[in-house]
């Protein structure tokens, strides 16, 4: 098993394993989550977010749906990818501890379909048309000087 080392990263065999990074506390690893091990940030986010201000640093793109917001990410604005798009969002306080791929949904919800749902939207629009038909029919009350 070869390992080195790169900058505040213990990177082996290409994984990253409960990697200690004193700027903000956090370990970082490869492994399945458990709340001994702390929470997951991608190691490329991290250093992005820990190297930039919020205020000089744009819209953030990245493809780590997986990572977790970290205290340190509050003001960014993120781009995460679902898969067609980068979805763009500013993180705030109540956004730490939840995953960045929660804020970037990946399917698009169109509506449900069926005769008993066309027949509704048939009735709404007929209701909108009378309505409009019904305010052009009445005269505006004239103006008192």
């Amino acid at each position: 098993m070869r390992a080195f080392r790169s900058g505040t990263f213990d990177f082996a065999d290409g994984f990253l394993y409960l990697s200690y990074i004193p700027q903000c506390g956090l370990f970082i690893t490869f492994m399945s989550r458990s709340l001994k091990k702390g929470p997951f940030v991608d190691a490329k986010l991290l250093k992005k977010v820990l190297d930039k201000k919020p205020a000089e640093a744009g819209v953030v793109k990245t493809w780590a749906r997986r990572s977790q917001i970290s205290p340190e990410m509050i003001g960014f604005t993120f781009g995460v990818h679902n898969g067609k798009q980068h979805v763009e969002f500013t993180v705030s306080e109540e956004m730490v501890g939840h995953r960045l791929g929660e804020f970037s949904p990946t399917k698009k919800f169109v509506r449900h379909g069926g005769k008993m749902q066309k027949e509704l939207e048939a009735k709404k629009q007929q209701a909108e048309i009378a309505s409009a038909k019904a305010a052009k029919a009445s005269p505006a009350p004239a103006k008192k000087k």
